[in-house]
């Protein structure tokens, strides 16, 4: 399949009410066509199962939908480890919206055959100081990483993801309250124990307290750790 015939799949899925609304759930994100998210699922999957490492070098990026479908390629494309980390490497740095962010991150289930490997290779990305490649970091532990054996780096990662955008202090409160989720007694102790600015740990809170899947009387013990904002959090941009 070749680059012009996706750009005229994606065209003919143009909606511009849907591309309107994606819009305004979706700040920083190219100009948008309005293509329905399991159009482009459908599209990657075929693209991964013929040459997606020639999709992946030759697509433009002048729609939000194009670079979704790499995102999913991604996710979806069978091949040797290294190549698929050394293309997400060049993937990742033009990653600038939530969306493409998580959509690669979530479809991205290889990680999971091969987590010690990946494990390694994210952490260069931890140690970064960028909004997205931390983002990238909390997304892909929460999705692949909350397991026996990874609980505890994964909490001990939480502790080091300290860049101060808005999505990727997110991040690190969506991965805590998944990790609450489904390991209460080890996230239970790291919220007794850890560096998370207060914004991040209170938002953390808020979303345990938001999910169905931490018991009621779980909900009310969280809501009592809450920390009261200190006057420079009040200040701060991102306080709700």
């Amino acid at each position: 399949m070749t680059i012009e015939e996706i750009n005229k799949r994606l065209m003919l899925w143009a909606d511009e009410k849907n591309a309107k609304h994606s819009s305004s759930l979706t700040p920083n994100a190219r100009s948008m066509l309005g293509a329905r998210i399991p159009d482009l699922r459908k599209l990657a999957k075929e693209i991964a199962k013929e040459n997606y490492r020639a999709f992946l070098e030759e697509c433009p990026e002048d729609y939000f939908e194009q670079q979704m479908l790499q995102a999913f390629v991604l996710g979806y494309a069978k091949d040797d480890i290294e190549a698929l980390l050394a293309y997400a490497d060049r993937f990742i740095p033009k990653i600038n919206n939530w969306a493409v962010n998580d959509s690669f991150c979530q479809t991205f289930k290889t990680a999971r055959r091969y987590r010690d490997r990946v494990w390694e290779w994210m952490m260069a990305y931890a140690a970064k100081s960028e909004e997205y490649p931390q983002r990238v970091v909390a997304v892909l532990m929460l999705s692949h990483f909350l397991t026996d054996d990874y609980i505890e780096p994964v909490l001990a990662v939480l502790n080091r993801l300290s860049c101060d955008a808005y999505y990727a202090k997110m991040g690190v409160a969506w991965c805590a309250a998944t990790a609450y989720a489904k390991y209460p007694r080890q996230t239970y102790a790291f919220l007794l124990e850890n560096q998370l600015d207060d914004w991040t740990f209170n938002k953390s809170i808020q979303k345990m307290t938001e999910s169905f899947r931490v018991p009621d009387e779980d909900k009310k013990m969280l809501r009592k750790m809450k920390r009261r904002p200190s006057k420079s959090s009040k200040d701060n941009h991102f306080s709700s």
